[in-house]
């Protein structure tokens, strides 16, 4: 099938362009002394006018479909595993992973992006791109996709997923959610994933953007080192200066697995690591 294909110019212009110009510039403009409770709305007016290409990669994740490939994963007797992806946006990753064999859930604020999803991920299950699979992977049997227009940090959304099993998920997957956050909201970003996460579940992200300043105006916001700040150290996430240093390590999660993924987007400037996360017992 023939792919749909974004803007590359914006892309091209926001991997040359200084954070505070080009496609970035734009962004943070849009959401210029928006409060956190504007932010939503902020998403919402961009999905409703078309303007996504400043976040759409036009295929899944090249670092997760490896990662899923090769990664030895936490098994069910009975059941596929579950796995969520905050801000899926045109559900790229959403129909990768059911292609893989997962009962996904993908979460969008707003309802314009969720009946976009909808859309494409019908259309990826039914003919699927060979952009979902590496170069040794055939699926075999396709999971169940939801697709859901909710609110991350509220609770009410939940309930719709896999007919109301509230035993958590197995993957939860980050990818540009948290850049997209205002910094203030980060600790809660953590505080909700460890309520989202099941015991033993694992929470999958994809660090980036890791090359811009941390003290640079976003979306996207840097985030070099802010996994580990609010993840490891359970703290609030603001940092200056990127670095994974010093005690205590007082956050609900320990980190698993941290290495810099053989393919990643072009957009990461070759900066982009994976890190993998658990619940401390």
């Amino acid at each position: 099938m023939k792919e749909d294909q974004p803007s590359q110019k914006l892309y091209e212009k926001d991997i040359m362009a200084n954070p505070k110009t080009g496609a970035h510039g734009y962004l943070t403009t849009h959401f210029a002394n928006r409060s956190r409770e504007q932010q939503s709305q902020g998403w919402s007016e961009l999905w409703e006018s078309g303007q996504t290409d400043f976040w759409d990669r036009g295929k899944p994740s090249p670092a997760l479909i490896d990662f899923i490939e090769s990664a030895t994963l936490p098994r069910r007797d009975g059941r596929r595993l579950r796995v969520l992806v905050p801000g899926c946006g045109k559900g790229y990753d959403v129909a990768m992973l059911a292609l893989h064999g997962f009962d996904v859930c993908g979460l969008e604020v707003s309802e314009r992006g969720a009946e976009v999803a909808r859309e494409f991920t019908t259309s990826q299950l039914s003919n699927p791109s060979e952009l979902n699979f590496g170069s040794k992977y055939t699926h075999s049997m396709t999971g169940c996709v939801q697709i859901i227009a909710g609110d991350f940090f509220k609770r009410d959304w939940e309930k719709l997923c896999f007919e109301g099993d509230t035993t958590g998920f197995d993957i939860i997957y980050d990818y540009t959610f948290l850049c997209a956050l205002l910094p203030v909201m980060r600790k809660d970003w953590a505080h909700r994933m460890s309520e989202l996460l099941a015991p033993d579940g694992i929470l999958v992200c994809l660090e980036f953007p890791l090359y811009k300043d941390l003290n640079d105006i976003g979306p996207p916001w840097g985030l070099s080192g802010v996994h580990w700040n609010i993840l490891a150290r359970g703290e609030d996430g603001i940092i200056s200066e990127p670095g994974e240093q010093g005690e205590p390590l007082n956050g609900k999660f320990k980190r698993t697995s941290y290495f810099k993924p053989p393919r990643s987007y072009e957009s990461g400037r070759g900066t982009d690591m994976v890190s993998v996360w658990m619940l401390k017992k």
